[in-house]
């Protein structure tokens, strides 16, 4: 099945990723919400009805831990979060139609019914499954109340996900070694009834949908392999009492897991969007086509609208296996297509909120920066799908050259050159030449917005203010104002022309800036209701002086902003180390909570000479297409070569590796990730994934003892 490209005449919903109610928000989250923006606003500027929604994720296990802690309830612990969203997203421009929470009474009522609705199609029951039990606390440990070993890669793990290793979902009872993380202490497990979603039934009907969903190349590749293979049902309940009871169940102990009500909300803001602005200005069951007849074939589709999901790259699985085959069994419409963003580094290191080592969103708001830069940055530094480093010094680079030295220039010079000249526009037409290079930034805009690239919607902006730099430095129209005025005239009409062309285009990357010059442009309407057409109407014939649009950074500003990033990131580790040496003062014998507690089972002598460790030195190093943290390494252990697959594609530079010395597990049986073999394992430390290694005497390929 192919899509009809934007603009159609099916509504559209663009959706993001909910944010978690657990904590503040830094640049690397806001990527995909303005990217989520910036994408909703360029539908809407091909024409396409569009609505952008989103909410807050409430419940779940960190959540209710975290509150607990504090001494509160979950729900008031999780609406205060969500409240500080609500206020912070329009602080960077990401205006959602409707922004909602899954604790609300429509997501609650929704969730139920899409729930009956599987129940009533066969599709969920009842089975009996070994649950993480914690008998000093005397409870049940799902999810992120356990942690443990990923039974597929080895790596630590969540109770719910291989967050360090493979990144698969795990299910109940599947992570080795448990571990309660209320306690410290070693877990058991116990038998347990739990209900199941059959998704394995869906399985053709998912092969089918992967082939014809639209988005980023990750979206589309990474859930292959969960598809393609062994699909396994999904547990959809939890022991818990913080979330949504399952519908109509006699169990007052079980509600469902956090990842069924979670998308759901897509659904539920939309509608809240619908009652909010009456069916006549958008209607959600046009999207949703909520209680269809799911149809018999694998290929056949329910009619619906556009639905976009921009989301995070870890949250993929969730969107392209759980949620469509959720939404195919309940007889609502799939989505079209799935955008998810790479991570974001921060001087190339990873953000890590545990030791301040962020730029927090409202700290950049609070050094006086307008969003619109960051907003740029985030959408144009590389493909969606990268990852992008992010620092002061390319913050800098950027602002000033391409949006202060190359758009921003364009559009103060040409407009002020015809507002002192003209009062506004001249009365004659603009070029071939102009209209032509118009129309085709027009088209670049329309083609990145089907091929769903913000960057490429961005960079059909600047681009057509590089030519109009280029254009007006060529025809130097303050040479021609008085040996020829009508070919002046018609120079500057043309910038006009080419400067509210670029307005319209750049307005979904930067609505603020842009809409601050268009108003002194006195155009009938606000910029926000402009289309791809408005780029060449004639501009109004007088304009009031116009404003630079944007600000260079100096780089003084830069040395105080990194001084300031050192110092946060110092203060923290030196409360850490303050309240390590209380801990170690305050002699309880107690084991830290950061380790795990040692494993009492003993192994024999005989076992541990079992493990062949041996000396290596790291000769090639390259991420896993795909994978998010997996990384394939050829390692030289004197006697052969092996290649290994290593979870490190995020906590090491991958560059930098070869010639590294690491120990290799040799004798480890071989495993197949993302379809790489890997032959032994790399031992690291920690959560940072430290490289384990010997003193420089020790030769390739001798024996770790």
């Amino acid at each position: 099945m192919s899509h009809e490209e934007f603009p159609t005449d099916r509504p559209a919903v663009v959706t993001c990723g909910l944010p978690y109610a657990n904590g503040d928000l830094h640049i690397g989250h806001l990527r995909t919400y303005v990217g989520g923006d910036a994408y909703a606003r360029a539908l809407q500027t091909l024409g396409q009805e569009t609505a952008f929604v989103c909410g807050s994720d409430m419940h779940g296990t960190p959540v209710a831990v975290n509150a607990e802690k504090e001494g509160v309830t979950p729900e008031e612990f999780a609406l205060e979060w969500h409240d500080q969203y609500a206020e912070t997203f329009p602080r960077f421009g990401v205006e959602f139609d409707n922004y909602g929470h899954t604790h609300d009474q429509t997501n609650t009522e929704m969730t139920r019914s899409i729930v009956r609705a599987l129940d009533e199609a066969g599709l969920v029951y009842e089975r009996s499954i070994m649950v993480a039990y914690d008998p000093a606390g005397d409870q049940y440990l799902p999810d992120r109340y356990v942690e443990g070993t990923c039974p597929y890669c080895g790596e630590r793990a969540r109770g719910d996900e291989c967050d360090e290793g493979c990144g698969r979902h795990l299910e109940p009872g599947e992570v080795e070694r448990p571990v309660s993380t209320l306690t410290g202490n070693p877990a058991e497990y116990r038998e347990r009834e739990h209900r199941f979603f059959r998704v394995s039934e869906l399985q053709p009907y998912l092969q089918a949908f992967i082939d014809r969903l639209e988005g980023t190349a990750n979206a589309k590749n990474q859930p292959r392999e969960w598809i393609e293979g062994d699909l396994q049902d999904w547990c959809i309940t939890r022991d818990m009492d913080w979330g949504i009871d399952y519908p109509d169940g006699d169990r007052e102990d079980l509600v469902l897991y956090v990842w069924v009500d979670a998308p759901i909300e897509y659904i539920s803001s939309t509608k809240q969007y619908t009652e909010d602005v009456g069916t006549g200005e958008y209607d959600w069951t046009k999207v949703w086509s909520p209680d269809s007849q799911v149809p018999k074939g694998p290929d056949e589709t329910i009619d619906g609208g556009e639905i976009v999901h921009v989301i995070g790259r870890d949250i993929i699985q969730h969107h392209t296996v759980f949620w469509p085959a959720m939404l195919r069994g309940a007889g609502y419409a799939e989505p079209r297509a799935v955008l998810a963003s790479g991570f974001i580094t921060l001087d190339g290191a990873g953000f890590s909120t545990s030791r301040d080592r962020a730029v927090w969103a409202d700290e950049y708001l609070d050094e006086g920066f307008h969003p619109d830069p960051l907003r740029y940055y985030l959408v144009s530094y590389g493909a969606f799908q990268q990852d992008v480093d992010f620092s002061w010094a390319k913050f800098r680079e950027r602002t000033n050259n391409e949006l202060v030295g190359t758009l921003g220039n364009f559009l103060y010079r040409s407009l002020l050159f015809a507002h002192r000249n003209y009062d506004g526009t001249p009365d004659t037409d603009p070029t071939e030449e102009v209209v032509d290079r118009i129309e085709q930034a027009v088209e670049e805009f329309r083609e990145g917005v089907n091929e769903h690239s913000v960057r490429a919607v961005a960079r059909a902006a600047t681009s057509l203010a590089q030519f109009g730099n280029e254009y007006i430095q060529r025809e130097e129209p303050w040479r021609l104002v008085d040996d020829d005025p009508e070919r002046a005239a018609r120079v500057i009409r043309g910038c006009v022309q080419i400067a509210k062309a670029v307005l319209v285009l750049f307005a979904p990357v930067a609505p603020g800036r842009c809409a601050t010059v268009w108003d002194r442009l006195n155009e009938d309407g606000s910029l926000a209701g402009t289309t791809v057409d408005d780029a060449l109407e004639p501009p109004a014939a007088e304009f009031d002086a116009p404003v630079e649009p944007f600000e260079t950074v100096d780089e003084e500003t830069v040395t105080e902003l990194n001084e300031k990033l050192k110092e946060q990131v110092a203060a923290t580790a030196d409360a850490a180390a303050d309240e390590e040496a209380g801990a170690e003062a305050d002699d309880t014998g107690e084991e830290s909570e950061k380790l795990e507690p040692l494993v009492h089972e003993r192994i024999s002598f005989d076992d541990f000479q079992a493990l062949d460790m041996r000396v290596g030195r790291v000769l090639e190093a390259e991420g896993i297409d795909g994978a998010d943290d997996l990384a394939r390494l050829i390692v030289d252990i004197g006697l052969e070569e092996r290649q290994v697959v290593a979870g490190i594609k995020q906590l090491h530079d991958l560059d930098a590796l070869p010639g590294t010395k690491v120990v290799l597990a040799a004798n480890i049986e071989k495993a197949e990730l993302f379809g790489v073999e890997s032959d032994g394992m790399v031992l690291a430390a920690g959560e940072e994934a430290d490289l384990l290694t010997t003193h420089d005497d020790a030769e390739l390929g001798e024996r770790v003892r």
